[in-house]
């Protein structure tokens, strides 16, 4: 007789690192329910239909106490990289909060798996972004449950938030002002970040533990911008903002619609994203190179 499926529940299944998930999960025969506020239709659309969606209110504890009622292990994806306002309130909901909602319910259920999405670099710095991840770590690791962290750098592929959005910024922009061009990235794949959650859940041995997730290509700001560029066949150039004039760019772009770039943003940026470790050979993952995979990621047939 076949072993029964392991019923993995993911909470902000339906974004960018989620949908991938959900799909190396369905893999490996696992059976998904995917826990979202609310749903933009695109999305909904874009997730798989093995997998079960069910809206409610993720930081009430007794909708979760309800849906976590047979599950073996969760995963919180649940994340924001920008919030109304600049006071730290909408991080702290979204990373903090919801987060000591799940983890009430998860105890009073008996279910003691989590797998926790994190960030590289949380807990350091000035920004509200990396100051609220770094409390939600303190919060997983003094849970007592059986958890694992992952710190990834900034995530790539089809869709994301990296590329793509320099490619749009560069359709009619010949010129890109730009602050802290200089700052320093490991784009990690996001397949190799969905790998990753998967080893960690069928290996009990990497339980209380956490691993920074990065490519193995460093990139500043403006090399990411000009490989975007290049891949698109397209001539644009970077011109790198002093200080003053990047911060002012920040305090602009918090009034934009959409935030291309928030005055948290920039405080992120005053730390490299690079680790020197990584975590997703210890995993028992094979770091993907980035700029192989561009063309990809921006939707252009294979040459």
């Amino acid at each position: 007789m076949p072993a029964p499926r392991r019923h993995v529940l993911i909470l902000g299944g339906t974004g960018f690192v989620g949908r991938h998930l959900v799909e190396h999960l369905l893999r490996e025969r696992c059976r998904i329910t995917v826990l979202s506020r609310g749903v933009d239709p695109v999305k909904k659309q874009l997730l798989s239909r093995d997998a079960s969606l069910i809206e409610g209110d993720v930081g009430n504890p007794d909708f979760l106490r309800a849906v976590l009622d047979d599950v073996d292990a969760v995963v919180n994806l649940v994340g924001i990289l920008n919030e109304q306002g600049d006071s730290g309130a909408g991080f702290e909901h979204v990373h903090v909060e919801l987060l000591d909602a799940l983890i009430e319910a998860m105890r009073d259920m008996g279910v003691m798996r989590l797998l926790q999405m994190s960030a590289l670099n949380a807990g350091t710095g000035q920004s509200h972004y990396l100051e609220s991840r770094g409390r939600a770590e303190q919060k997983v690791r003094a849970s007592k449950l059986s958890w694992t962290l992952f710190r990834p750098s900034v995530i790539a592929g089809p869709g994301d938030g990296l590329f793509c959005r320099f490619d749009q910024l560069l359709r009619y922009a010949p010129l890109l002002p730009m602050g802290r061009a200089n700052a320093r990235f490991q784009p990690v794949w996001v397949g190799d970040v969905a790998q990753a959650f998967v080893n960690a859940l069928n290996d009990d041995s990497h339980i209380a533990r956490s691993y920074n997730l990065v490519g193995p290509d460093v990139m500043s700001l403006g090399e990411i911008v000009r490989a975007t560029a290049k891949a698109r066949g397209r001539l644009r150039a970077v011109l790198p903002l002093p200080d003053a004039l990047g911060k002012l760019q920040a305090d602009i772009g918090e009034f934009l619609p959409g935030k291309p770039i928030s005055r948290d943003n920039w405080r992120s940026l005053q730390s490299d994203s690079t680790s020197v470790e990584n975590g997703l050979l210890k995993l028992g993952v094979t770091p993907t190179p980035m700029l192989p995979q561009l063309r990809e990621i921006l939707g252009l047939a294979a040459s």
